[in-house]
């Protein structure tokens, strides 16, 4: 049996008749910008995350950007970043003409480690911009007593993380504003490019709105230069459907990562969750030194995976030079060289998270681990009945 990394089939199987209600209702509306749909997705988003605002714009990227530019964050200023994310966080800032600032993650939860921060701060410091990374909230509290005394925004990246909480709150609604994506993959996915902010910031909302739309409130009359960057009609539609799904479907993400915690063998390194987090698990990524390795001989099994990320931003062609040197940010180039993330998502059958067990329990042997208790014969223990499929 072969097992994606992802499918992107069953979740339209699964909706079919809601989506394309909502496609045809889209369709018959004739109007196509700025509309209905999205004012309504804005309104269900803000409520589902706990914010008072909602501002649908084009992609996750665009969404950090113009909360940055929002702010007045840019040229000459500095902004905290993990050091141990998606190029997109960096990007954002570098787009508003600021600097960003690595800080290297807590290698136990790959997310931005609060106690290193203090020690990159300046006084052209301006924000910190935490990542929720692979769906597991940041620590928060401390980020956010930290940048209240030194008078900083907290913009949280909250691209990965749609219905997580921290310490009983979802993020999105945690820092002055967040970031969202709805990239496909997402755990909240459109079926293209989509981004939102979120907020409790009424200024920083309504200047978001303008910024978006050219930098315009009213048509043709423009206060500022702004950019097209508009949640588009029918994906926000779309994304109305699946929204009244996403805590099912992360209750299934959770009950796989469950599952792959209880019976994965010894020899890889498991995600690490701290009591406070509740984390939807947009991804399921593990540690192993012989990485390359193991991610062949799974290949060979028709397990599908993928390594988020396999170049630390301050190594890539956009960011590298004599500032960053290999070695500059050791813990983002040791996840860099060891993460591997496995199939993860609500519509993984169990008896393909069985197969996923067996593949690396038989991958793991035939790289030289051996583990007591467990062979290759691949019986487990029973899986977990709140997978996809179950009765």
């Amino acid at each position: 049996m072969k097992v994606p990394f992802l499918d992107f089939v069953g979740p339209y199987e699964e909706l079919k008749p809601e989506l394309d209600e909502a496609w045809s209702r889209f369709m018959r509306s004739a109007w196509y910008i700025l509309g209905r749909e999205v004012e309504a997705f804005e309104e269900e988003y803000a409520a589902y995350c706990g914010a008072r605002y909602c501002v649908g714009v084009g992609n996750g990227l665009e969404a950090l950007h113009l909360i940055l530019r929002a702010y007045g964050i840019g040229a000459g200023d500095e902004v905290i970043v993990p050091s141990n994310t998606y190029i997109a966080t960096w990007l954002a800032v570098s787009y508003a003409g600021a600097t960003p600032v690595p800080v290297e993650p807590d290698s136990r939860t790959f997310n931005l480690d609060p106690s290193r921060i203090e020690a990159a701060l300046t006084p052209r410091t301006k924000a910190l911009m935490p990542v929720h990374l692979y769906g597991q909230p940041a620590d928060m509290d401390p980020l956010l007593e930290l940048a209240r005394r030194h008078g900083l925004k907290v913009i949280e990246d909250n691209a990965q993380a749609q219905g997580a909480r921290y310490k009983g709150r979802r993020t999105g609604a945690l820092g002055d504003a967040a970031g969202n994506s709805f990239y496909p993959g997402k755990n909240l996915g459109a079926y293209g490019d989509a981004g939102a902010v979120t907020t409790n910031d009424a200024e920083l909302a309504d200047r978001v709105r303008t910024l978006r739309n050219y930098g315009s409130k009213k048509k043709y009359y423009n206060e500022c230069k702004g950019y097209n960057s508009r949640l588009d009609e029918l994906q926000a539609a779309l994304l109305r459907v699946k929204l009244r799904h996403l805590d099912a479907w992360n209750q299934r993400r959770a009950a796989v990562a469950a599952r792959y915690q209880a019976a994965l063998p010894a020899g890889l390194t498991l995600p690490w969750v701290p009591e406070w987090a509740e984390p939807v698990w947009h991804l399921y990524v593990v540690r192993h030194p012989q990485r390359d390795r193991l991610q062949q001989a799974l290949n060979d099994r028709g397990i599908g995976t993928l390594i988020h990320y396999p170049v630390p931003p301050h190594l890539s062609g956009a960011y590298a030079g004599p500032q960053w040197p290999r070695g500059a940010f050791p813990v983002a180039e040791q996840l860099a060289d060891t993460v591997l993330s496995l199939p993860m998502g609500p519509h993984l059958r169990e008896e393909q998270v069985e197969q996923v067990l067996c593949a690396t329990r038989q991958a793991l042997e035939e790289i030289g681990v051996k583990f007591c208790g467990q062979s290759a014969s691949c019986q487990g223990a029973p899986a977990a009945s709140a997978l996809a499929g179950s009765s």
